[in-house]
Order: C-alpha cells, then structure tokens, then sequence
C-alpha cells in the first residue's frame, strides 16, 4: 500500500467516524474542498461540511497516479430535505495527497467522471480495501 492510499483510508475512516480531530490532523490547513455546492478552502470549512453532511462512505476500489487517488464508492447520508430519511447512491472521490495530508477532494456522480477529469484509466487500480 502507498502513502497516499494510506492517507486516504485514514481520512475517510475519520471522515466516516466524525473524527474532526483526526480528519483534521490528516488534512493540509488549506484543504480545497468541491462538491455539488462548489468550491471551498480551509479546516473550517472541513468541519463544518463534516458536521452537516452525515455521509458515510464505503470504498469498493482504489485507483492512483502520483499524488492523485480515486476512490469507487458506496455513499449513504441522511437529509433534512427527505425527512431523515437514508439515501444511497454510488460515487466518486478523487483525493490529491502530500506529505501524507489531504490538500484536495473532490466528490464526483461516478467513477467515470472522476477517472476522467483526473486522468486516470481502470488500469490505474491498485487495490481492493480489505483485501
């Protein structure tokens, strides 16, 4: 396992556990932040979308290049605009790591996209989590 992919196991298992101290800890102070709701910088904008978006997600592969991961995922969050009710979708997240902090993520509607706007192809798979 590299780096970067340790990196990224460790910050979404914080990600996951609403470990603002660790995720935190694992992240550059001036983390760029892009998602459905555009773009933002910073460890205070890193708590505050981990304390609104109640996401948890399940990564099924890993695929990397450089600094550069993509991570095939399962999401599940509940919303207020569905009355606390679950919702499930598959995504992707694409991760750029150095010196073994997030410095920037992405949350994309599919692996394509996410494989594609990072230049990445299928043959960049490195691992299977858990295996």
């Amino acid at each position: 396992m590299t780096p970067e992919i340790a990196t990224v196991q460790a910050w979404q298992a914080a990600a996951n556990a609403q470990d603002s101290e660790r995720l935190l800890a694992l992240s550059d102070p001036e983390i760029v932040i892009i998602g459905p709701r555009g773009r933002a910088t910073g460890h205070a904008v890193l708590q505050a979308w981990l304390a609104r978006a109640g996401l948890t997600l399940t990564t099924q592969r890993l695929f990397q290049r450089g600094d550069t991961v993509v991570a095939d995922q399962h999401g599940q969050w509940q919303s207020a605009a569905t009355g606390g009710v679950a919702s499930h979708a598959e995504l992707a997240s694409r991760f750029r790591v150095r010196e073994q902090r997030v410095y920037e993520y992405e949350r994309y509607e599919s692996l394509a996209a996410a494989l594609q706007s990072s230049g990445l192809t299928t043959a960049d798979q490195q691992s299977r989590p858990n295996a």
